[in-house]
C-alpha cells in the first residue's frame, strides 16, 4: 500500500497508523478466517465438501439458507421501501414518531421478535388461539421469514430513505411539466434512480438473514440452515472440522454478495444531485394512493407496537397468556445472581469496546480517504470484513483461534484468551469481537463525511508544521464528529445486542445478556427472557442518549481548540 506524501511528520504518523490498523485487522478478522480454512481443509472437513453433491441433507440445508436469504431480502426491502416512501413523499401526522418506531428493531435483541411472535401467533398464541382459535405452526420457514423480515427491514428503510432524500425534486417537476402523471414519473424517473439503493438493501438483508443464528435456534424447528448446522457441529457433534466446513459454505455466498453490493454501490451509482436542489418535493395528494401507501406504515407500526408491548407486559406477568397475575419476580431474577453478573459484564465490555471500535473505524476511514494512495480499496474492504463475515463464522473462527494459544513464528502472542477460567481472558476475546463487528459502521460514515471535506484543511495544518497525529486529533476528528457519534452509538447498540459470534466464546466468568436471553427463551421461561430484553433496551437507549449528549455538549469546545 502506497502512502500519499504530506510531509515527514505526517508520513511517520501515517505509517505507524497503517501498521497498527493492518495488525489489528490481521488479529481480529484475517487470522480467525485463516484458521477456519485450515480446519475445513482437514480430511473430515473435506468430507463435507465431497459429500455435498450426493448428500440430500446437506443440499437441503444449503437450499434452505439461500431460500431464506432471498425471501427475507425481497420482503425486507419491499417493506423498507414502502415505509421510506411516505416519509419523503406524503404529508401525514406523526411522521417523526413513525420514523423512530421503524428504527426500534435495531436497538433490541435479535430474537426479541421471535419470542414475542411465538407468544402472540404460535400454536398456543394469545391472538391465534386465544382470539381466532387457530393453531398455526410458526416453527420453521414461515416463522423465520416473519421474524427476520421484521428484525432487518430497518436496514433497507434507512438506506432507501437516505437515497430518496438526496434526489433532486427538479427531476419530478421536469416530468410533470412535460405532462407525465405521477405514476409515470415514479415508474420512469424515481424508481430507476433508486435502483442502486434498492439492490444494495436487498443484498445487505440477504447477508444479514443467512448469517443470523439466534432466530433459527429459537424458531427454526426442523428448518436447518448453515448457521445453525455449524453451531450444532461444534456444540453438539464436537467436530471442529465439520463446523469449519459448514462455515466456509456459509462464508462463500456472504462474501460474494457483499462484494457485489460494494461493486454496485461504487460503480453503478446514479448521480441525481449536482449542486443545491432547485425544486420542491412533489407530495402525493390522491386520497386512494395515500390510503394504500400509509396502510403499510400503520400496519407495520401496529405490529411493532404489539410485539414490544408483549415484551414489556410479559416481563411483569407470571406466565403471559396463562397466568396474567402481576409480578416482579422476573426482574428480581434478572437483577440478582447470575442475571446481574450478565448485565454488569455485558455493559462493561460494551463500554470498553465502543470507543475502541469508534476510533478504529475513524482511523481506517482517515487512511482510506486521506492517506493511502494505492490499496485504499483493499484497506476499505478489509475493514468492512467484520460485517461481511457471518457472525457464526466469526465466532467459530475465534473459538478455534483463541481457545488455546496463538503462535506467530513460534512465539505466543495471545495466551488463553477464551478459556482457562480467567475473567480477563474471556472478556478480552469478546471485546475483540465487539470491535471488529461494530467498527464498519463508523468506517462507512467516516468515509462518507471525509469525502465531503476539502483536503486543503489538512494541507494547511501540515504547512504550519503540525504533525500528522496533531492534525488528526485537532482537526480531522472534530470535523467528523457526527460520523464518530454515529459510530459510537451503533457500536454500543450492536455490542449489547449481538449473539451469533459470542455464543461460542462465553465462559462462566463472562456471562453475556444475549446468551442468557437465548437460554431463558429456549427453556420456555419467557417472563425472564422478556425482562432481560426490557433491561437491555433501557440500557442501550440510556447510554446512546448519554453519548449523544456528551459529544454534543463538547461541540463548541472541540471546534474552538
Amino acid at each position: 500500500m502506497a502512502i500519499r506524501k504530506n510531509g515527514a511528520k505526517s508520513d511517520f504518523f501515517t505509517k505507524i497508523s497503517l501498521v497498527v490498523v493492518l495488525a489489528l485487522i490481521s488479529l481480529l478478522i484475517l487470522l480467525p478466517l485463516a484458521n477456519i480454512l485450515k480446519f475445513a481443509s482437514e480430511p473430515t472437513g473435506l468430507d463435507i465438501f465431497k459429500a455435498l453433491p450426493e448428500s440430500a441433507v446437506d443440499r437441503e440445508i444449503v437450499k434452505n439458507t439461500l431460500k431464506l436469504g432471498l425471501t427475507v431480502g425481497l420482503l425486507g426491502t419491499l417493506i423498507g421501501f414502502l415505509l421510506a416512501y411516505p416519509q419523503v413523499r406524503i404529508e401525514f401526522k406523526g411522521k417523526k414518531f413513525f420514523h423512530l418506531l421503524n428504527l426500534v428493531p435495531i436497538i433490541s435483541p435479535p430474537f426479541a421478535f421471535a419470542t414475542a411472535v411465538i407468544v402472540l401467533f404460535g400454536r398456543s398464541g394469545m391472538i391465534t388461539r386465544g382470539i381466532f382459535d387457530w393453531r398455526p405452526t410458526l416453527y420453521g420457514y414461515p416463522g423465520l421469514t416473519i421474524v427476520l423480515t421484521l428484525s432487518f427491514f430497518p436496514v433497507a428503510y434507512m438506506n432507501i430513505l437516505g437515497m430518496m432524500k438526496s434526489l433532486d425534486p427538479a427531476l419530478d417537476e421536469a416530468g410533470q411539466s412535460l405532462g407525465a402523471h405521477k405514476w409515470r414519473i415514479f415508474r420512469t424517473i424515481t424508481l430507476p434512480l433508486l435502483v442502486p439503493g434498492i439492490a444494495g438493501s436487498f443484498l445487505l438483508l440477504f447477508i444479514e438473514s443467512i448469517a443470523d443464528l439466534a432466530n433459527p435456534l429459537i424458531i427454526g424447528g426442523s428448518f436447518t440452515v448453515l448457521a445453525s448446522r455449524a453451531y450444532i457441529s461444534i456444540n453438539g457433534d464436537y467436530n471442529v472440522p465439520w463446523a469449519a466446513a459448514y462455515s466456509v459454505l456459509l462464508l462463500v455466498p456472504a462474501i460474494i454478495v457483499f462484494a457485489i453490493q460494494r461493486y454496485w454501490s461504487q460503480k453503478k451509482s446514479v448521480i441525481s444531485v449536482t449542486g443545491k436542489p432547485t425544486g420542491r418535493v412533489q407530495t402525493i395528494k390522491s386520497r386512494p394512493a395515500k390510503f394504500f401507501i400509509l396502510s403499510t406504515t400503520y400496519l407495520i407500526a401496529l405490529l411493532i407496537i404489539l410485539i414490544y408491548l408483549t415484551v414489556i407486559v410479559g416481563s411483569f406477568l407470571q406466565i403471559i397468556g396463562v397466568n396474567n397475575a402481576l409480578t416482579l419476580e422476573h426482574f428480581r431474577y434478572v437483577m440478582g445472581g447470575f442475571g446481574n453478573d450478565a448485565i454488569m459484564t455485558t455493559v462493561l465490555l460494551a463500554l470498553i469496546a465502543t470507543p475502541v471500535a469508534g476510533l478504529f473505524g475513524m482511523m481506517i476511514a482517515w487512511l482510506v480517504v486521506r492517506k493511502v494512495k494505492r490499496g485504499a480499496d483493499v484497506l476499505d474492504f478489509l475493514g468492512m470484513l467484520g460485517i461481511a463475515v457471518p457472525g457464526t463464522v466469526l465466532g467459530i473462527g475465534y473459538a478455534i483461534t483463541y481457545n488455546d494459544k496463538v503462535k506467530v513464528f513460534g512465539h505466543t502472542i495471545v495466551p488463553q484468551l477464551a478459556g482457562g477460567g480467567a475473567i480477563f481472558a474471556g472478556a478480552l476475546v469478546i471485546i475483540m469481537v465487539y470491535v471488529i463487528r461494530s467498527s464498519p459502521a463508523g468506517q462507512r460514515s467516516g468515509i462518507a463525511l471525509l469525502q465531503q471535506i476539502d483536503t486543503s484543511i489538512d494541507e494547511a495544518s501540515a504547512s504550519l508544521g503540525a504533525s500528522g497525529s496533531r492534525t488528526f486529533r485537532k482537526i480531522t476528528l472534530p470535523l467528523i464528529r457526527g460520523a464518530f457519534l454515529t459510530g459510537l452509538m451503533y457500536a454500543f447498540a450492536h455490542a449489547m445486542t449481538t449473539l451469533s459470534p459470542i455464543i461460542f466464546l462465553v465462559t462462566p466468568d463472562t456471562p453475556i445478556m444475549t446468551q442468557k436471553i437465548l437460554a431463558e427463551a429456549d427453556q420456555g421461561r419467557y417472563g425472564n427472557a422478556f425482562s432481560f430484553c426490557v433491561v437491555l433496551i433501557a440500557i442501550v437507549l440510556t447510554v446512546m442518549g448519554l453519548i449523544n449528549f456528551a459529544l454534543r455538549d463538547r461541540k463548541k469546545g472541540n471546534l474552538s481548540s
